[in-house]
């Protein structure tokens, strides 16, 4: 009996792949071309719907009906939203290359010999902006040879599509290859929602979920709850489908979609592109949803059949009541939109959900002192990259053109993959960007996640920059902390280039011409989809052939093969030091910096050394300075970490609300692991992180009574006690030593359940899945 099956076996009921052509629950439709014998599951999950909606007698949303259709037991399994745990079947895995080195060590670990769902990796993270496209990818490539190499041969071996540098964003080769209405996939990055464009249901995971799903287990998902974003009327002159999405931001704030996916519905749904869906998506992953996703229409059509998938377009239109909530379905919460006085938005700066109109940016700017001069405007990435937003920001550029005029601002573009970037440039939009004094920048992440060798300003020096990204945390893009980004549409983006500052509103300013002459921007044009169709350029794809050698050489500083975690000894958690006690917003960028730390993510121990560089020590309030507790020297965290971890100290972090929010980084679960920690404490998580934490056999745990939080000193020794008992619902209890003797006991709660508790005690979710495998030899 091989791995696979006896996997299959362990994890539940046989999993009928998509691979088994013969099967009649898999419609005779290909996925992509890229994997002609693996088929759609529209009758699998037409079949399960039926199943769970006669257990539920209710009408369904159109995210329960992907959701519960891919139930490992549609029969049996509980559902309860918000309660309970839904084991689920996905269709596929996507990976990018920095978090595709982790994932596929894990993967390599497991003993497995082949992938058990159709996975991919993407190049796209490593790939820093400096000098333009072609200059910055060649130098990439050389920089990166080792790392895209182990990814290009692992994929090759264990049945991984191999996307190499240079093809594009993650989101977008998904959005143009993969996603199709009703999918599930799971993505080993936060943005993973960008899919629901398309109508499918794409989630943002931390690599040891993808390596769940790659090796046939049931992938876990608390049962999430359901908001409904009801669209009335249509968008209208500058208005985009980005502002809906800065809109929802404002109303729901970063942590508003937490435990929930959000459901876009109503007759306003019809007068947005699919490629605008898909924007709105993506930056849903900003208010802390678990997903976001669209109902099949005829935008999803008209995008599948110019990307090459019309069998794929029609056979969906057949399922289309599949592929859309039922009447009277119910959703716990409803927010209406409308889209004819939505106005174009700008928030920020250093969180994605502060959000100004047009009318009132200039006025908030002024009252709270940012900064209005436009250092540098930037548009792309996989949140606006699409045919239509470069379109759209070309219009106005050739408008300044037109008028004798450029940017004032820097101005950088980047397409969000080979097929958009030879696109633009064939049908002259690139010559247009040039012209105006732009910079095509790789076909790649760059400055949107800090990937960004940026020479206009010194860190430290107060600035401003606008962009068409998603997320805009402090030093996000530029690592340096007084950088004010703010993020809004491509068309204001491009406007405020023009203008080179803040407070210009495009709706009713006007500019001054190179003839001196006074005129006002005209509301931008584009167009949903090329008339000519799609140029796809370079052929930037490498199939897996089962084949090959995978090498880790002991001396590489970016490549490390994995040491097991130590299992739990059974006893309570005591005397533990607290490492910091993080004061205000920790999102994983602060927990595990990335910009050149991104070279790093195949080797845990190097990038171990940026353990919560940007966070705020609450005790003194500065950034990567805190007191050995048993030492007394105030020194970096990572090498304080490191001192407890060789003298074989425990120890735990304090944080704050939504602790982890931002980016699916994995590493910032591994690396308090591998540095001696054993707990987090905070007042509330965000999900992805929580999960990951649990992964890596380490406790979220969270204050009962949040008001807790303020108790806690520094200083503290700490005990995690109850931990003989460790079960589904109950709370453990902290017992906080003060140094003067006193003692402070504090509730904690968990939201472990009882395959997460099996985690723990083995170690991590790896170690238990080598237990697994052990047992059933």
């Amino acid at each position: 009996m091989n791995s696979l099956l006896r996997l299959s076996q362990l994890a539940g009921p046989a999993h009928i792949r998509a691979l088994h052509s013969s099967s009649s629950v898999w419609s005779k439709v290909a996925l992509s071309k890229f994997e002609p014998n693996a088929y759609l599951p529209y009758e699998r999950l037409s079949q399960n719907v039926k199943i769970v909606k006669d257990r539920l007698k209710r009408p369904l949303t159109l995210s329960e009906k992907i959701l519960y259709g891919h139930l490992d037991q549609p029969k049996t399994q509980d559902i309860e939203r918000g309660i309970s745990y839904l084991r689920l079947r996905p269709d596929r895995v996507a990976m990018q290359d920095a978090t595709a080195q982790m994932a596929m060590l894990q993967f390599i670990s497991s003993g497995l010999p082949k992938t058990a769902v159709p996975s991919t990796i993407h190049c796209d993270h490593l790939i820093e902006a400096q000098k333009g496209g072609a200059q910055d990818l060649a130098r990439a490539k050389d920089l990166n040879k080792e790392v895209f190499n182990f990814l290009a041969t692992a994929g090759s071996k264990y049945g991984v599509g191999f996307w190499k540098p240079g093809s594009g964003i993650i989101h977008q080769i998904i959005l143009e290859n993969y996603a199709f209405p009703g999918l599930l996939l799971i993505g080993t990055d936060s943005h993973t929602p960008n899919g629901g464009g398309l109508g499918g249901l794409c989630i943002g995971v931390g690599g040891a979920d993808a390596v769940d799903v790659m090796a046939d287990i049931p992938w876990e998902l608390k049962c999430p709850k359901v908001i409904g974003i009801k669209l009335t009327g249509k968008l209208n002159g500058w208005t985009s489908a980005k502002d809906i999405i800065l809109k929802v931001a404002d109303i729901l704030t970063v942590k508003g979609g937490t435990g929930a996916i959000v459901e876009y519905y109503g007759p306003g749904v019809d007068s947005l592109s699919a490629t605008g869906m898909g924007t709105i998506c993506n930056m849903g992953a900003e208010i802390g949803a678990t997903t976001s996703v669209f109902p099949y229409n005829e935008s999803m059509y008209k995008y599948l059949e110019a990307t090459g998938r019309k069998d794929i377009a029609d056979e969906a239109r057949k399922y289309k009541d599949l592929l859309t909530a039922d009447d009277g379905a119910h959703y716990d919460q409803i927010i209406e939109i409308n889209l004819d006085t939505l106005t174009p938005h700008v928030n920020g700066p250093f969180t994605p959900d502060l959000a100004s109109p047009i009318d009132k940016l200039g006025e908030n700017a002024k009252k709270n002192g940012w900064p209005l001069e436009v250092k540098v405007s930037l548009i792309g990435s996989c949140t606006n990259s699409s045919y239509e937003d470069m379109t759209r920001a070309a219009s106005i550029a050739k408008q300044a053109l037109d008028k004798g005029l450029k940017a004032k601002t820097i101005f950088t573009i980047t397409p969000g993959s080979e097929q958009v970037r030879a696109t633009i440039e064939r049908d002259g939009l690139s010559k247009i960007f040039a012209d105006f004094g732009g910079m095509v920048l790789a076909n790649a992440c760059g400055p949107c996640i800090g990937q960004w060798d940026r020479q206009d300003v010194k860190k430290g020096e107060k600035n401003t920059i606008v962009t068409s990204y998603n997320r805009n945390f402090t030093g996000r893009n530029d690592a340096n902390p007084a950088t004010h980004g703010f993020v809004t549409s491509p068309d204001i983006t491009t406007a405020m280039a023009i203008s080179g500052r803040l407070d210009f509103n495009p709706l009713t300013d006007e500019l001054t011409a190179a003839d001196g002459f006074k005129f006002k921007l005209q509301p931008p044009t584009g167009l949903d989809l090329p008339p000519k169709g799609y140029d796809p350029g370079e052929d930037t794809f490498q199939a897996p052939t089962g084949k090959g050698q995978v090498d880790v050489a002991p001396t590489s500083d970016r490549l490390q093969l994995l040491a097991p975690f130590d299992r739990w000894d059974g006893k309570d958690l005591t005397d533990l030091k607290i490492l910091i006690k993080v004061k205000g917003k920790c999102t994983t960028d602060h927990i595990s910096a990335a910009g050149p730390w991104l070279k790093y993510r195949g080797h845990l121990d190097n990038i171990s050394n940026n353990l919560f560089l940007t966070a705020v020590n609450a005790e003194n309030g500065e950034m990567n300075k805190v007191k050995n507790q048993v030492t007394g020297e105030y020194g970096p965290v990572p090498a304080t970490a490191r001192k407890y971890k060789a003298d074989g100290v425990k120890w735990v972090a304090i944080g704050d609300e939504n602790y982890g929010e931002g980016s699916s980084r994995e590493h910032a679960a591994l690396e308090p692991r591998h540095l001696g920690g054993r707990a987090i404490i905070v007042k509330s998580f965000a999900r992805i992180h929580e999960t990951n934490l649990k992964k890596q056999g380490m406790l979220p745990l969270t204050f009962a009574n949040p008001a807790d939080y303020d108790k806690i000193d520094p200083s503290d020794d700490v005990s995690i006690v109850g931990l003989a008992s460790f079960a589904p619902g109950k709370p453990l209890t902290a017992i906080f030593k003060k140094q003067n003797g006193s003692k402070v006991e504090v509730t904690l709660n968990h939201t472990f359940n009882e395959q997460q508790i099996e985690w723990f005690k083995a170690g991590s979710a790896l170690n238990r899945m080598k237990e697994v495998f052990a047992k059933s030899k």
